[in-house]
């Protein structure tokens, strides 16, 4: 039903928008550029019938609009049901996101704690290119003679 009514809802506007340009203008700049006093459907009758015309298609596109919008908006109850599911879900998401963030730090402080405080904790750091028993200084080198 809804894709019916903006079917007819465009149609109309395209049926006023045609009737508004098909109407002769009062004078003025028509003159300038060629245009003639006859008009296509004669003397005065024309104006009466198109003015009848964009009367009736106006009314008719504001009644389509009116109808289109207390449509549309009779569903916004289900709108808002899917934005209160899509907070609830994105709560819920935030809750399983602290619950990791908790137990991968409990998980870290298990692992950071030594397992005696008499022992020297052991040297893990990938940018040390030298082994923990190499000398710090250079060996002295012979005097030359």
């Amino acid at each position: 039903m809804i894709t019916f009514l903006y079917v007819l809802y465009v149609m109309v506007c395209l049926f006023l928008i045609l009737v508004v340009l098909l109407q002769a203008g009062r004078g003025g700049m028509g003159a300038a550029f060629g245009g003639s006093s006859q008009t296509v459907f004669g003397g005065s009758g024309a104006g009466n019938f198109l003015t009848r015309l964009t009367v009736v298609s106006a009314a008719l596109f504001m009644m389509l609009s009116a109808a289109l919008t207390y449509v549309t908006s009779s569903g916004e109850n289900s709108l808002e049901q899917a934005s209160e599911r899509v907070r609830m879900r994105e709560e819920a998401r935030g809750e399983k996101a602290k619950d990791g963030a908790k137990k991968d730090a409990k998980k870290d402080a298990k692992n950071a704690e030594p397992a005696s405080s008499s022992e020297a904790p052991a040297s893990t750091s990938s940018t040390d290119s030298k082994p923990a028993d190499a000398p710090t200084e250079a060996p002295a080198q012979p005097a030359q003679q």
